[in-house]
């Protein structure tokens, strides 16, 4: 694959790093990280160390300046400890070193760890005791599944089982990074094969913190295409957990603990539970709703996502709504036409605003859908029926609650 970006790391210690070139900045003292700005591009430049000591299991308590050998070793996996050497024109005589097999990047990769051959096997493996890497980082039991799924890797069977071991200890990683690793992970189109894993693992659990049923098959998610949206992934496997798609409550409460279990941002758990809600509409009022309803169901945000999961779960149901959206879309207006009437009509009209101008707008909007208005006119008449009536009837035929 071609890199996206290169890490650098050398045995110049920080202040001969500040020496040889003219504008340095120190971003990570204690780590010898220094950031270099050259022709407009900064770099951050690390020398090797040694780390010990992780008492928060996540920072080092001690940092010792060493060479290329020991910095390898304080990596998590194999393939993340290769160095390659960009200058040198032929193999060195050093252990593991063999010339590039990095697509347009010319170079000596320089292997102390066994990184290649686990590459070429496709083996996610921990550097030298898998136990000692996750007690300095728990988070890399998340990261072992989201290589394996995103690269079609099997992890190490000796890695595998330390993940198992330490599964629990994902309690006491902060939920934010939790949080990201999870949206690397379902952002993937791999995603199904990267549920899986944690469920086999037993990290799903400490990372939702909702017990899991008896067997789960993450066949919603598994079926998503390749481009679905976070808010999909997150609806799809919370159905998989759930089993079926949840009720009005259930999806509060699943909304609820995710956000927090997941550190959502508001716009993600808005995301989540309409597309949660909205599989459960499609599913059970589709069938049954008017032109209008089904209108404002098909423009509402989360509809697409909804429908994609709805796909993975009842294929026949998906293909039958997306042909009646078809026919939906070639109805005068269309989907969302602009409404023919607004409040400000109804104001210029001479109506005093109040709490029953919503309803009338949606109703002379829901007519409107349905092809009983054609013109502003007609759309005027009616709203200044419904206001000199003082209607007082529901909202509109099913715009959905979460539009």
């Amino acid at each position: 694959l071609v890199p996206k970006d290169f890490d650098v790391a050398t045995d110049a210690h920080p202040p001969r790093v500040r020496q040889l070139f003219p504008r340095t900045r120190e971003v990570g003292k204690s780590f010898g990280v220094v950031l270099v700005r050259q022709r407009g591009i900064s770099v951050e430049v690390t020398t090797f160390r040694q780390e010990r000591g992780y008492t928060d299991r996540r920072r080092p308590d001690e940092v010792v300046f060493a060479d290329a050998p020991s910095d390898a070793l304080r990596r998590d996996f194999t393939m993340n400890a290769l160095f390659i050497d960009p200058l040198a024109e032929a193999p060195a005589h050093l252990p593991g070193a063999a010339t590039s097999i990095v697509p347009g990047v010319q170079g000596l990769i320089i292997d102390y760890v066994g990184g290649l051959a686990d590459l070429r096997a496709g083996v996610v493996r921990a550097v030298g005791d898998p136990d000692d890497r996750l007690k300095e980082d728990d988070l890399r039991a998340l990261r072992a599944v989201r290589f394996a799924a995103r690269l079609g890797f099997t992890i190490d069977p000796p890695t595998k089982q330390a993940i198992r071991r330490h599964a629990g200890d994902l309690v006491g990683i902060s939920r934010e990074r939790i949080g990201e690793e999870i949206r690397l992970i379902l952002r993937d189109a791999r995603r199904g094969v990267a549920i899986d894993l944690l469920n086999e693992l037993g990290l799903d659990v400490p990372v939702v913190s909702l017990p899991a049923r008896a067997a789960i098959t993450p066949g919603a998610l598994a079926g998503l295409p390749a481009h679905a949206s976070l808010a999909a992934a997150l609806a799809a496997w919370a159905i998989d957990r759930h089993g079926s798609p949840p009720d009005e409550q259930a999806c509060a409460a699943i909304v609820r603990a995710w956000r927090d279990r997941l550190c959502l941002s508001n716009d993600e758990r808005d995301d989540l539970l309409h597309t949660l809600r909205g599989v459960g509409t499609l599913l059970s009022t589709w069938s049954s709703a008017g032109v209008a309803r089904r209108k404002r169901t098909a423009a509402a945000a989360w509809f697409s996502d909804s429908l994609l999961i709805v796909g993975t779960l009842a294929p026949a149901a998906a293909e039958q709504i997306a042909r009646d959206v078809a026919a939906l879309e070639q109805t005068p207006g269309g989907l969302a036409p602009p409404p023919l009437l607004t409040g400000d009509h109804l104001v210029a009209a001479g109506i005093q605003p109040g709490p029953g101008f919503g309803r009338w707008l949606d109703l002379v909007y829901d007519a409107q859908l349905e092809g009983r208005l054609q013109s502003p006119a007609d759309a005027l008449e009616m709203g200044l029926k419904l206001a000199r009536a003082g209607a007082d009837e529901p909202g509109p035929q099913g715009r959905p609650r979460t539009a």
